[in-house]
């Protein structure tokens, strides 16, 4: 106490010094985006802006236009998506707040003028008061070092949550394009299985077919007409789940989705994954930053953990009595809340305990983050080998099956019921080919965000978050 007491008449200068320092923090125009359009730019070679004026979203319309004339390609549906999302533009938002946080907190306090005026009996005093917290004037470079690092973590927060946005678009367009292609194929085989069937009844009409074959015939047209329904119905939830990931409505409606999914890309190599995973991942970065925070907080509760509250008071009266007689005395008033039941340490005990429980979640996410690239990238590598086999050897096969099959049912080899069951399992092949293929390039999605961040479909519930150093910190009075 008599130390902090003997650094009183140097409030001045650490007035002086704390407005000096307010002084160099301001709200930036773009509210702390550079960092974050840096970092999408290189990461994902896409760009992003927050929007602010009616002349960035009419910017940002006319883009989104020009990349609607034309079919829609993954690449193209991220790119809207990062400029049209209103959620992530809530981030963005965030972010800002986040700046205007570490900018306020980079200001000395207020000070508190108060003016007392008593008359009585004929005698008149007035009394001038100023008051200042000098407890928050001697903390505020620690305290504005603490925001800044909340703020740099608050960026890599933003950052974490386009990369989110844009795998999350990437994945709904592979979906709907699986989606559509699959029913385009379904409504092929409807069309066959009809032909059939209606070949059956009339051979059945003139005996050439069995009754059992006519059911069977009509049996697989209706599973395929049913399955066809499902796919209709899949198809225009993908749709609707991507159109939200873009962030569309009204006349942006009609956009066109390619007919298939595009051919398979070159085979990714990676060397250590966890190894990228720790050094890459956003989110990693910014709850590291959230610690730093944490820890100068610390520091901080263990230093003022003692007083509760220190206020200078700067007195001047102006006093005059009823014979005319003035007086002008002058002084200060030193304030300080007595920690008579607490001298802190229930309060040092909750900071450690918040930094530690930080530290242990922080430690957790790298322990998973080093799992979660190894499964990535195996799940990759697996679904590549089953799309791929699909395409290589499962379809060429069924297509080998199917025209021998008809050949042999031409010369009366085998009966319908053979003939039909191969064109069931034909369509069955099909469909499984397409999916294993849309799987294969949500993997690889799933694969990327495991390196540099952005979340998987695993994750439904949002991840608890570190405790704000700001909660941790004795630095404001209670």
């Amino acid at each position: 106490m008599a130390a902090l007491l003997s650094r009183l008449p140097r409030a001045a200068a650490v007035v002086a010094l704390s407005a000096s320092l307010g002084a160099c923090a301001s709200v930036s125009a773009d509210g702390g985006m550079i960092p974050v359009v840096s970092r999408v730019s290189l990461d994902l070679g896409k760009d992003t802006a927050k929007i602010v004026t009616a002349s960035d979203a009419g910017a940002v319309k006319a883009r989104v236009d020009r990349l609607l004339a034309r079919p829609l390609t993954a690449d193209a549906a991220v790119q809207i998506a990062l400029l049209n999302n209103r959620g992530l533009q809530a981030e963005y938002n965030a972010l800002g707040v986040s700046e205007a946080e570490f900018v306020e907190a980079s200001l000395p306090p207020s000070p508190t003028i108060s003016i007392e005026r008593v008359a009585g009996s004929g005698d008149l005093d007035v009394e001038r008061r100023l008051i200042a917290d000098l407890l928050q004037l001697l903390t505020l470079p620690r305290r504005t070092k603490i925001a800044e690092s909340e703020f740099r973590a608050a960026q890599y927060k933003a950052i974490a949550a386009t990369f989110r946005t844009a795998a999350e678009a990437r994945r709904a367009f592979f979906r709907a394009v699986a989606a559509r292609e699959t029913t385009a194929f379904l409504e092929t085989a409807r069309g066959s299985a009809g032909a059939a069937a209606e070949l059956t009844k009339k051979l059945g009409e003139t005996g050439a077919a069995t009754k059992l074959n006519q059911a069977r015939s009509g049996a697989l047209y209706a599973e395929v007409a049913t399955e066809l329904a499902e796919a209709r119905l899949e198809a225009a939830k993908e749709r609707e789940a991507l159109t939200r990931q873009l962030g569309l409505w009204g006349r942006d409606l009609d956009y066109r989705l390619p007919a298939r999914l595009p051919s398979f890309p070159r085979l990714k190599t990676q060397g250590d994954v966890e190894a990228t995973a720790i050094r890459r991942r956003v989110d990693i970065i910014g709850d590291r930053l959230e610690l730093d925070a944490l820890a100068q907080s610390y520091g901080l509760t263990e230093q003022t953990r003692a007083i509760s509250m220190l206020e200078v008071t700067g007195l001047a009266n102006h006093a005059k009595s009823a014979e005319g007689e003035k007086a002008n005395p002058k002084g200060f008033e030193l304030a300080v809340q007595i920690p008579i039941f607490d001298f802190g340490k229930a309060r040092l005990a909750k900071a450690r305990e918040t930094y530690m429980g930080a530290v242990n979640r922080l430690l957790e996410k790298a322990v998973n983050a080093r799992s979660e690239a190894r499964e990535a990238y195996a799940t990759y590598r697996g679904r590549h080998e089953i799309a791929r086999a699909y395409q290589s050897r499962v379809l060429p096969l069924r297509k080998v099956i199917t025209e021998e099959s008809q050949l042999q049912y031409n010369g009366m080899l085998v009966d319908a019921f053979e003939l039909l069951t191969n064109a069931r399992e034909n369509v069955a092949s099909n469909v499984a080919a397409i999916r294993a293929k849309r799987d294969f390039f949500i993997a690889d999605v799933d694969f990327q965000a495991a390196l540099i961040g952005g979340g998987s479909p695993a994750e439904s519930a949002p991840e608890p978050k570190l405790a704000s150093a700001t909660s941790a910190s004795a630095a404001s009075p209670q």
